[in-house]
């Protein structure tokens, strides 16, 4: 793959260079995933997101704790770092299902978890969090973030995204979501599937749905990401981790968020 040629055609050189200047001079971010045990092919949407990660020239590390990714191994007790893997130049793994429960604290939090990525991986410059809803609650404690939520063309998984969406609201006080749709990318349910979904989010919990694009469990992976992922990983970059929770968090008091569609 040409990063520079294709960065060209998916991302606008300023746009790019402007994130990597960011990178240089703030810390990390983190990206939610919510996992989702009814979608198939979840790995494929952890992939497409390294590669566009990558395609900006950062490098990331994924903490993969869905209900069915492999559990943090044993050793992880001892020597965390030494359980991180090492896939591409840009890309490290970290097989962490049931992790985050090691580090919960007396209020419930498991943020002391993030120093940890940050001792074990001090390179990386987005972790990608890929973990069900109440994990990514507690460890995101007092965080802004704008949760992607998993779904497929299967009823269960739309419903399970819901179901995440609801509780992180409440949670979190998140009123804010993306959504990778892994679906043939031409599937004619795709839109009304991203649809119902904003529809319920906004008429009975007041969130929004930002944006959305579907992801096609079957495309090849040496295919560069989509121009529709591209502009949703670079906006997920640009939520500002530095604000303070009132200033986002509609639970205490922030603006109501207005739904935006994504297909004009």
């Amino acid at each position: 793959m040409k990063d520079f040629e294709d960065l060209i055609e998916r991302v606008p050189l300023d746009q790019a260079e402007g994130l990597r200047r960011m990178f240089a001079r703030t810390q990390r971010r983190y990206l939610t995933l919510v996992s989702n045990p009814h979608v198939r092919h979840s790995g494929v949407a952890v992939e497409r997101l390294t590669a566009a990660l990558s395609l900006l020239g950062l490098r990331s590390l994924v903490v993969d704790a869905g209900e069915t990714s492999p559990p943090a191994p044993e050793a992880a007790a001892l020597d965390l770092g030494a359980c991180v893997e090492r896939l591409t130049p840009r890309v490290s793994y970290l097989a962490a299902r049931g992790l985050s429960r090691r580090y919960v604290d007396t209020h419930g939090s498991s943020a002391s978890l993030l120093e940890e990525f940050k001792r074990i991986a001090p390179r990386v410059d987005v972790v990608v969090l890929h973990a069900p809803g109440p994990e990514l609650s507690r460890l995101l404690t007092h965080r802004p973030a704008r949760p992607m939520l998993l779904a497929s063309d299967h009823p269960e998984s739309v419903k399970h995204a819901y179901a995440s969406l609801k509780l992180l609201s409440k949670r979190s006080g998140w009123m804010s979501f993306d959504l990778l749709l892994l679906s043939a990318v031409q599937a004619p349910r795709s839109s009304r599937i991203a649809d119902s979904l904003a529809s319920c989010a906004e008429q009975f919990i007041s969130a929004a749905l930002h944006d959305w694009t579907t992801l096609d469990p079957k495309g090849h992976a040496a295919e560069p990401p989509s121009p529709e992922l591209m502009r949703l990983v670079v906006a997920q970059l640009e939520v500002d981790d530095s604000v303070p929770q009132q200033a986002w968090s509609r639970s205490t008091g922030g603006a109501p968020l207005a739904l935006t569609d994504r297909r004009n």
